[in-house]
């Protein structure tokens, strides 16, 4: 099980640094002369929609991939400890009744 846990890290990190990578690639989405002085470049209700390309399907496969092994550490790391409470070791007693 420690295996799984660390080969999903691994996974984990290669993911984090590639969504990172992808993400400080991607052009704005007014990045180019016209959006400097405001130009929408069409006349649309939320300004240009941009063809997805490579750069946004990366990104969005990383974002998934980086969510699934999120919650794959999530659960792994749970089973692999040891379950315990704050409440182990410490005695209870029970006050003796007075009359």
């Amino acid at each position: 099980m420690q295996i799984l846990l660390y080969f999903v890290i691994a996974i984990h990190v290669i993911v984090c640094l590639f969504l990172i990578g992808v993400v400080l690639l991607q052009q704005g989405r007014s990045a180019d002369l016209a959006g400097a002085f405001g130009g929408q470049g069409s006349q649309t209700a939320f300004g240009p929609r941009a063809a997805a390309n490579i750069f946004t399907r990366l990104t969005s496969w990383a974002a998934i991939i980086f969510m699934l092994t999120s919650l794959s550490l999530t659960i792994l790391y749970v089973r692999t400890q040891h379950p315990h409470s704050v409440l182990d070791g410490t005695q209870t007693t029970v006050p003796a009744k007075t009359k």
